[in-house]
């Protein structure tokens, strides 16, 4: 049903209706009154989708709050620079901190202590990207190396090929490697297609 059948109970009056035989005017306060019963219809159908949309995301919600002065890790998304029908390749998000939390901002979002060398990027983030942590003096954290984007990206780059393999298909072969990615171990590597990497690496597929 159309958006304007729906709201007004009739068919938008193009002139492919015009010459409708026996069509009925609805006029004065009789449209009006059959307008805002369509109105409240719709807006319970909507209210009946949002409230079982949010019953389904509140399964998987933790309500997580934390305090100033808590140590929380912060989520970040690695990105291959490799898509294959219009999708990144996959890894796992990766989480980086301790940081210190340093004020609250509304009711989720709190302000983070970064580190000099994540001057560029906003310091405020929601709660859905933090992570407890349990402090731990001896815990070392080295975050040389890491270059991280405005947008909580950071770009993984190819460190060694560990294994290939031919791939059969009906009408031809697809040559694939094993790619173990930096900052990444031997247990996040992936499959990824040869001439896909040879495209975007050609020197490290070379060297591999």
């Amino acid at each position: 049903m159309a958006p304007y059948e729906a709201l007004y109970g009739r068919r938008c009056r193009s002139p492919i209706y015009w010459d409708e035989v026996g069509e009925r005017r609805i006029l004065g306060l009789e449209i009006v009154e059959q307008t805002v019963k369509v109105i409240e219809k719709i807006k319970k159908r909507i209210k009946i989708a949002q409230d079982r949309q949010k019953s389904y995301a509140d399964k998987r919600r933790k309500g997580l709050q934390f305090k100033v002065g808590d140590k929380v890790f912060l989520k970040i998304s690695p990105t291959k620079s490799i898509s294959r029908f219009g999708k990144r390749g996959k890894l796992r998000p990766r989480y980086i901190g301790p940081f210190e939390i340093l004020a609250r901002v509304g009711d989720l979002a709190y302000r983070l202590a970064l580190q000099p060398q994540f001057t560029s990027v906003h310091n405020v983030f929601h709660v859905s990207m933090l992570r407890k942590y349990v402090h731990n003096p001896s815990h070392i954290i080295n975050y040389s190396g890491l270059e991280i984007n405005r947008d909580l990206s950071y770009e993984e780059v190819p460190i060694a090929v560990l294994d290939r393999k031919t791939h059969k298909l009906r009408n031809k072969d697809i040559n694939l490697v094993k790619v173990q990615w930096s900052h990444h171990g031997q247990k996040e590597t992936t499959w990824e297609r040869e001439d896909e990497m040879m495209a975007k690496y050609p020197e490290f597929l070379k060297r591999g």
